[in-house]
C-alpha cells in the first residue's frame, strides 16, 4: 500500500512540474524523469485549457451603385409589356416610359426578353429577337433609350437523334425530345413511301440528322432535316437532303408526283368502294376516301396544279377541285372554308394549304372526302402506285455523293448504336 501511494505521489509531482513548464513557456530536458503517458498528457491539457466563444457578426457586403443584374423572361400569350417589365425587375419609372415604346410592339408570344438593370431597378439595356431574326436592342442614353436593330448572332449546330415507334410518330419524337417541326418534316420526307395513317408498326425505328439553331448558347428553334432513316416493317428508307429536295443514297427522288394523303396526320374513316351512306342510310358506291380529322385541320394539295373549281356543290358542301398533269384531277369536299387565294385559275404547289376540314354538305361529322380521278374516272388513291419526281441530274451526282457520304456515316452511327438519344 505504501509503495502504491508513493507511485501516485510521484505521478502527481511530475504532472505538476509539467503543467508549470507549459504555463511558463520554459523548455528543459530532464534525463532522469520518464515522460508521462500520452493519455495522461491529453487529460492534463484538457483540464488546463479553457474555451471561450468569440462572437463573429456576419457583415453584409455593401451594395454598390455600379452593380449589374441580368434577367430573362418570355413574353407570354396575353401578356402586357408592363407585366413583362415588372417580372424583369425594371423600376416603375422606366417601365412607364418603355410601355409606350413602338419597338416593343414587335414582341411576339414566346419571345425571350433579356434585361440589364442596376440594384435599384434602373434599366440599362433590354433586347429581344424580333421578326426576320432581327435583334432589337434598347440601351440607356441619359434619360432616354437609344434603339438599334441588327442581325441576330444565330449559331447553327448539327443534332443527331433516334427513336422507336410504340404508338405514333409524334409520341415517339416527343419521347426522344425531337422538336415537332422535325417530326413534321419526317412525315413529309417519307410520306410518299410510308402511309403514316396505316403503315406504322410497333418497334419501327427512325434516325434523324437535323440543324438546331442557337442564340447565345440557348436553343432557339429546329432547322432543316439534313438526313434521315426510317425502318418501317423491316424495310429501310433513307433520305439525304440535297438542294431543295430529298433523295435516297442512289439519287432517286423521294418526292412523289402526288402525296399519299392530303392530310398530315389523321385516320381513314371510310375507304374506297361500296358502303352504307352515313347520311342517306342507303348503299352507294363510295368514289373516294374519307379522313376523320378535327375541324380546322389544314388540307394540302397532293400535287402541283391549277384550281378548277372552288365553291359550294350540293351534298359535297364546300369543294375544291384541282387539275394536274396527265388528265388527273383531285377533289376535296366538306371543307369548312377555302384557304386565302384559292379560286378558279389560281396555281397551287404540292403541299400548299387549299382549305380546312369541316362538316359542310351531307356530313355527320367533321372529315375530309378526297377523290382521285384519271380522265374523269375515280380511282382508289390508297392503291395507286405513285410516280416519283425527277432524280438528281447526272451533272450534279458527284456533288450529291460528296454531300451524302458524311451524312450517311452519321446515320450508320445511329443505326449501330440505337441507344444513343442525342449527339451534338
Amino acid at each position: 500500500m505504501r509503495r502504491e501511494a508513493d507511485r501516485q505521489g510521484s505521478r502527481l509531482a511530475r504532472a505538476s512540474a509539467l503543467a508549470l513548464l507549459i504555463a511558463s513557456g520554459a523548455v528543459a530536458a530532464f534525463a532522469t524523469i520518464a515522460p508521462p503517458a500520452d493519455a495522461e498528457i491529453a487529460l492534463m491539457l484538457a483540464r488546463a485549457t479553457r474555451r471561450e466563444p468569440v462572437p463573429l457578426a456576419p457583415q453584409a457586403a455593401p451594395r454598390t451603385a455600379d452593380e449589374r443584374y441580368f434577367r430573362e423572361e418570355r413574353f407570354q400569350r396575353g401578356d402586357t409589356v408592363a407585366a413583362l417589365l415588372a417580372r424583369l425587375g425594371v423600376a416603375e419609372s422606366d417601365a412607364g416610359s418603355l410601355a409606350r415604346a413602338s419597338e416593343l410592339r414587335l414582341l411576339r408570344p414566346g419571345a425571350a426578353v433579356r434585361a440589364q438593370t442596376t440594384a435599384d431597378g434602373e434599366l440599362l439595356a433590354l433586347e429581344f429577337l424580333g421578326s426576320r431574326d432581327t435583334l432589337v436592342r434598347l440601351r440607356r442614353d441619359g434619360a432616354t433609350f437609344r434603339v438599334t436593330q441588327e442581325r441576330a448572332p444565330i449559331e447553327s449546330r448539327v443534332a443527331m437523334k433516334s427513336g422507336m415507334i410504340r404508338s405514333s410518330l409524334f409520341a415517339a419524337t416527343d419521347e426522344a425530345a425531337i422538336p415537332d417541326a422535325v417530326a413534321i418534316q419526317l412525315a413529309e420526307i417519307f410520306g410518299g413511301d410510308i402511309d403514316f395513317h396505316r403503315d406504322l408498326r410497333n418497334r419501327d425505328r427512325f434516325s434523324v440528322v437535323y440543324e438546331m439553331q442557337y442564340l447565345y448558347g440557348r436553343p432557339l428553334r429546329a432547322g432543316r432535316v439534313l438526313a434521315a432513316e426510317f425502318v418501317n416493317q423491316r424495310r429501310i428508307h433513307r433520305a439525304i437532303g440535297f438542294g431543295g429536295g430529298y433523295y435516297d443514297p442512289s439519287g432517286r427522288n423521294l418526292r412523289k408526283a402526288f402525296l399519299r394523303s392530303p392530310l398530315e396526320f389523321s385516320r381513314v374513316s371510310s375507304g374506297f368502294g361500296a358502303r352504307r351512306h352515313p347520311f342517306l342510310q342507303t348503299w352507294r358506291a363510295h368514289r373516294g376516301v374519307d379522313y376523320a380529322a378535327p375541324a380546322g385541320t389544314r388540307v394540302r394539295a397532293v400535287a402541283d396544279g391549277v384550281v378548277e373549281f372552288a365553291g359550294r356543290n350540293g351534298g359535297y358542301g364546300n369543294v375544291v377541285v384541282l387539275r394536274h398533269a396527265g388528265r388527273t384531277t383531285t377533289l376535296y369536299a366538306h371543307l369548312r372554308a377555302m384557304a386565302q387565294g384559292v379560286r378558279p385559275g389560281a396555281r397551287v404547289g404540292q403541299g400548299d394549304t387549299i382549305g380546312f376540314v369541316g362538316q359542310t354538305g351531307w356530313a355527320t361529322g367533321p372529315h375530309l372526302h378526297y377523290e382521285f380521278r384519271i380522265a374523269g374516272e375515280a380511282r382508289n388513291p390508297l392503291a395507286l402506285t405513285l410516280p416519283a419526281a425527277l432524280p438528281v441530274p447526272a451533272h450534279e451526282l458527284a456533288a450529291f455523293r460528296r454531300q451524302a457520304e458524311p451524312l450517311a456515316a452519321r446515320l450508320d452511327l445511329l443505326a449501330e448504336a440505337p441507344v444513343i438519344a442525342s449527339l451534338e
